[in-house]
């Protein structure tokens, strides 16, 4: 009897434990589409980027709550992670902190809040898409972690607009006007080897520790139908960009937005140290549709050849968390920003239709 007393006040007391906890959710969506792109056979892939994610808080009373969220990419037409090769599991974001009175700090992983907000400020959300603009003109070819590990061919930086080791603060939202930012420390991620380019350029050795640590500020306001950004944020290669970008809903179903961006990669590269980034883009809301149109540019320093894009899509909405989509791009004297050389393929063209479900 005693036994059978215990085992109910035990079951009691993890029951209230349980009831004390908030339901961790799972989120995600899933992207699917076929492209074409010039030079390229036909692909199945994605339009955006597919995650998976669990988050959760926890009321800790007094108006202070703990909270997490990790979340992954992957890739649906292979089922394997996102990019492979040396990509994090939780490549989207591995955070946990505290929100209260004072804001929201988080410790971990996650976009710098440059990167977060500035894909707002055009039409294709920020998506990393080749119809879209947000991957190499509104950042103007900015990366927040170049000293991070590489993956797939061993060129690229894995983190392009992610940092590790990092505290995130967000103020708490005053008559339209919040305040975020990031902080890094210098550790080593197993990087590559970054060379100098032109006279007193620092170069870096592979697996370097940042020769600063890498920070990211960002103002927003929001308010009704206007809504605006301004943001400086500086890497660990000694790299700074900042860009202000805006929109308005002018009428209910026509929205309008702009973003302009500078980056200065003195500190590495005195042969070709600024490059500018201009995005003007339009939604246009028709019944369950949305038309997509935008036009972007990017100078660099001493290089002729201008980088020029238009593109052009359109979504439409089966429900709230499904719809189709179909996109066309051409981008035209297609620049490496770093080393001044036209690409190959100097122009191309993408085509891609697919669909997308958030659940």
């Amino acid at each position: 009897m005693k036994k059978s007393l215990l085992a109910v006040a035990l079951l009691g007391a993890f029951a209230g434990v349980a009831q004390a906890q908030t339901a961790v959710q799972i989120y995600g969506n899933i992207d699917v589409g076929v492209s074409k792109a010039t030079g390229q056979t036909l692909n199945i892939g994605k339009r955006a980027a597919n995650t998976l994610g669990f988050k959760g808080t926890e009321d800790l009373g007094n108006g202070l709550k703990a909270l997490f969220q990790i979340e992954m990419r992957y890739d649906p037409d292979t089922g394997t992670t996102e990019n492979n090769g040396n990509r994090p599991l939780f490549q989207g974001q591995s955070r946990v902190g505290l929100q209260g009175d004072f804001g929201m700090v988080r410790l971990g992983r996650g976009l710098t809040p440059f990167q977060e907000i500035v894909g707002s400020f055009e039409p294709w959300h920020g998506l990393p898409n080749q119809a879209g603009f947000y991957t190499d003109i509104s950042v103007a070819g900015f990366t927040s972690a170049p000293l991070d590990g590489v993956y797939g061919n061993g060129t690229g930086s894995a983190n392009s607009n992610r940092v590790s080791n990092a505290i995130f603060y967000n103020s708490p939202v005053s008559n339209g006007f919040q305040v975020n930012a990031s902080w890094a420390s210098k550790e080593a991620n197993g990087g590559p080897a970054i060379a100098g380019l032109g006279a007193g350029a620092t170069s870096y050795a592979a697996n370097s520790q940042a020769s600063t640590n890498p920070f990211s500020v960002a103002g927003t306001y929001n308010n009704g139908p206007a809504a605006a950004m301004i943001a400086y944020e500086r890497n660990g290669i000694e790299t700074k960009i900042w860009s202000v970008a805006g929109s308005i809903a002018a009428t209910p179903e026509l929205k309008l937005m702009a973003t302009y961006s500078k980056q200065d990669q003195g500190h590495t590269n005195t042969l070709r140290p600024e490059t500018k980034g201009l995005v003007l883009g339009a939604t246009y809301a028709v019944g369950p549709g949305k038309i997509l149109a935008g036009y972007g540019q990017r100078e660099t320093d001493n290089v002729s050849a201008k980088t020029k894009q238009m593109s052009l899509g359109y979504e439409y909405s089966l429900s709230k968390r499904t719809y189709l989509y179909i996109d066309a791009s051409r981008k035209k004297d297609i620049v490496n920003v770093r080393t001044g050389a036209v690409s190959a393929t100097p122009t191309v063209n993408y085509y891609d239709v697919g669909i997308n479900h958030s659940f």
